[in-house]
Parts: C-alpha cells; sequence; structure tokens
C-alpha cells in the first residue's frame, strides 16, 4: 500500500506529517511519499530519528497554495502544488491513496479536476464518521457542498451506503435524512424534494431523523447538505470538549466527585477517545476516482498516523469502484432528476 501525504499541510507545518508518517509506515508497513518542499521534509526526517528508508520516500513539490486565494485558480495555475502532485500520484497509479490536512477547499478541488469525478456522480461529498452508542455514522456531506438539490442528497446516500459497507462491515446501512423532525412531511423543500424519491434507490431507508439521533447509534447514514453538515460535525467536536471540561471543573469543587471520577477514570477515557477528531485521522471525499482524505488543519502526529490508517482501509475496501458500479446501474435514475451536471466548483 502507497500512500501519497501531503506533507506540509496543516497549522503546524511539516513535524506531524512526518512523525505520523514514520510511525504509520512503521506499525502498517505500508510505504508513504511525503510531498512537498523536499529541504524541509529531510530536515524533520533527521530529527525525527530512525525510520525505514525503504518505506519513506520524497517527492520535491515547491508550490504554496494561498490559503486566502481562489482553491479553483490555486489548483489551475500551481501543477507543483503538494496537493496537486498527491493527487496525480493516485491519478497515475502510483500510490493507492492521498492524504492532507492543508487547505481542504483546494484538497476536494485537486480531487475534483486531477482525480474526476466519478461518472453520475453530481457532487462529490464529504464522508465524516462520528461517534455513537454503537460505533459510527456517516455524515454526508460534511462540508464540501452548501448549497444542494436533492439529487445530491440522493447521491450521497448511496454513497454512504456503500461505503458504511465496504469500511465499516455493516451489512445492511440503515440511512436518516436530517430534518426538523420525524415526521413524513417534516423539513425545508430539499429535504421534502429528497424524501420523495429516496426510497426508489435500494438503500436501507429510515425515514426523517433529527439531529439527537446522530450519537445514539440507530443511523448508519447521515443525509444532508454540507452546510447542517459541518455544523453537526463542529458542534460534536466542540460539545465533547467543552463536555469534560466542566467535568473536571465540577469535580475540582467538590472531594468526594474526585474520587468517584478517579474510579470511573478508565471508562471517561474511552469515551473521550472515541470523542476525540484525533482518533479518526481523517474522512473520505467519496465521489472522485480514487481514495482522498482530508484532514483538520490542527491534526497532530496522532491524527495523521490514524489518516494513513484510514486512507488504507478506504483503499482496500475498493469503496470507489464499488460506488462506480451503482452509479451506473442508478443512471436511469438520476437522469431523470437532472442528470449529471457539468458546471465548475463554485470559485
Amino acid at each position: 500500500m502507497k500512500i501519497a501525504l501531503d506533507a506540509l499541510g496543516g497549522d503546524f507545518g511539516a513535524k506531524p506529517n512526518v512523525l505520523g508518517a514514520v510511525k504509520a509506515a512503521r506499525e502498517f508497513g505500508c510505504e508513504v511519499i511525503l510531498v512537498g518542499d523536499a529541504a524541509v521534509i529531510k530536515e524533520e526526517l533527521a530529527s525525527a530519528g530512525g525510520y525505514d528508508e525503504g518505506k519513506i520516500s520524497i517527492i520535491h513539490a515547491p508550490d504554496v497554495i494561498d490559503m486566502e486565494a481562489s482553491p479553483v485558480r490555486e489548483v489551475k495555475n500551481k501543477k507543483n502544488a503538494s496537493v496537486v502532485v498527491c493527487a496525480q500520484l493516485v491519478k497515475d497509479g502510483k500510490a493507492d491513496a492521498m492524504i492532507s490536512a492543508g487547505n481542504s477547499g483546494a484538497t476536494m478541488v485537486a480531487g475534483y479536476f486531477v482525480l474526476k469525478r466519478i461518472k453520475g456522480v453530481d457532487r462529490p461529498a464529504i464522508a465524516s464518521p462520528m461517534p455513537t452508542q454503537r460505533g459510527v455514522a456517516l455524515v454526508l456531506d460534511a462540508g464540501a457542498n452548501a448549497d444542494c438539490k436533492a439529487l445530491n442528497l440522493l447521491q450521497f446516500a448511496v454513497m454512504g451506503s456503500i461505503y458504511s459497507r465496504a469500511a465499516y462491515g455493516v451489512a445492511s446501512p440503515l440511512v436518516g435524512l436530517m430534518s426538523i423532525g420525524e415526521e413524513e412531511g417534516k423539513g425545508n423543500l430539499l429535504v421534502k424534494e429528497t424524501a420523495k424519491y429516496i426510497k426508489n434507490l435500494g438503500v436501507n431507508y429510515y425515514g426523517n431523523i433529527e439531529g439527537r439521533d446522530v450519537h445514539t447509534g440507530m443511523i448508519d447514514v447521515v443525509v444532508c447538505d454540507g452546510f447542517v453538515g459541518n455544523i453537526i460535525l463542529k458542534l460534536s467536536e466542540g460539545l465533547a470538549k467543552s463536555l469534560f471540561k466542566m467535568i473536571k471543573e465540577g469535580v475540582k469543587k467538590n472531594p468526594f466527585a474526585l474520587l468517584g471520577l478517579l474510579m470511573a477514570k478508565g471508562a471517561l477515557m474511552k469515551v473521550k477517545e472515541s470523542t476525540d477528531p484525533d482518533s479518526y485521522g481523517g474522512a473520505p471525499l467519496l465521489g472522485v476516482d480514487g481514495p482522498v482524505i482530508i484532514c483538520h488543519g490542527k491534526s497532530s502526529e496522532r491524527a495523521i498516523f490514524n489518516a494513513i490508517r484510514v486512507a488504507g482501509k478506504v483503499a482496500q475496501s475498493k469503496a470507489t469502484t464499488l460506488i462506480k458500479e451503482q452509479m451506473a446501474v442508478l443512471k436511469p435514475v438520476f437522469d431523470k432528476l437532472g442528470g449529471e451536471s457539468e458546471g465548475d466548483v463554485q470559485e
């Protein structure tokens, strides 16, 4: 397994990327291709201690993506930017998957323009794993598409269901449509329009769900537009962190509570682990012709390590191939709803 990693992507530069790559190559036995400024990468590798030179390689990519500029223009004009080179490595078959904690817009655009969309997919979507009482639920879309049509949400449902089966082994993923009420007929125009057709897709459709249902484990795939999905994601991350801080502050005021905390430490640590974004590493961009993993900008060494694990999992799951096959089967259904749009990614 060969993974192309945007080595300078993220808020903390090369260090967490390189350290995460070294650890992953050692523990998973995969090959990691570090893409970026070769001099910077070599410097970090030198300070990382021992590593298997047969498992770590470097490709020099000198161009830097401007975080303030249009991702579309940056990707089109900077062919030697690390995220673009990573995508090209996957397209050329020199890497099985790519990872970036850099500009998420540029990563999505690189996947869109370099790897191209899977035929029949109107818009790719980020499938973000969310912790639940039973394991994991996938939220699609988690931020790639702020404005969506019903056609997009229907395709998210199909792709999320396929990925849940392929990567998580869920035999018949239960799909829920995010709304403001469980009753059929509740929701905005987008939700109501989507609900008309979702039963004809062959997915295991539950019906409307509400925000409180995401973490219960009752649903395996949560379908919504990227605006709503990103709010769900960020709210959940913030709530988990705030709850643990509130528990700590409350315990400080009560010695008996401290004793209880010590007794429950093991259980609490498991909960903290399951709600820590670094545990999941990153989220796949489904709908492009190759595995792309998008990581949080503040990804640590541990997050990058886990992102490499996820990238290998996505590549081995053959989810891309399975999505291609299902989109071909459902093409007549989607054609009736507007078919495949040819519009470019918005700048």
